[in-house]
């Protein structure tokens, strides 16, 4: 008898076990989602922002709104980019809601205006034309990071708890 019992007990770990091994599966797709996610976001800030100071540095009066604004667009992904490392701190979190929020906003308001008005753009910029010119990465990634943030916010909950639900 005490060989079922193990048994059944080994059984029984093995189905919490794989449970484990399902939820730990779900948690890691979302690290390796978010990972992509905060990596995309850092190369955007880079290019983004480099590319800005340079045309500041060497042109600015030829287009000073599109290139305030492309500096403008990388100072957003660069805070982004830090609040989604950070996520799990206090306040990141919601630091990263609002700096996507607020890019996503930049990239649909330049991006209409851009196309409406274009004379005031006589250069583009990072949003211009909805992000165009970065291959429209600047419209999907911010639709992509509250995706993101939506989906893992349960894991931030259940870290703050102490994994209670």
């Amino acid at each position: 008898m005490p060989e079922t019992r193990s048994t059944s007990s080994a059984q029984g770990a093995g189905a919490s076990g794989a449970a484990q091994e399902t939820g730990g599966a779900g948690r890691e797709r979302r690290r390796g989602a978010g990972r992509v996610l905060i990596a995309v976001y850092l190369v955007l800030a880079i290019a983004a922002t480099f590319r800005s100071v340079y045309q500041i540095l060497t042109k600015f009066d030829e287009a000073p709104v599109a290139y305030a604004l492309s500096a403008a667009a990388g100072i957003v992904y660069i805070v982004a980019t830090v609040a989604l490392v950070n996520r799990e701190r206090p306040g990141w979190r919601g630091i990263a809601w609002a700096a996507i929020l607020f890019e996503l906003a930049g990239v649909l308001i330049v991006g209409t205006l851009s196309l409406a008005v274009p004379e005031w753009f006589a250069h583009p910029s990072v949003w211009s034309g909805f992000g165009i010119g970065y291959v429209f990465i600047p419209l999907v990634l911010p639709v992509l990071g509250l995706v993101w943030l939506t989906r893992t916010r349960g894991d931030a909950a259940a870290r703050t708890t102490g994994g209670i639900s």
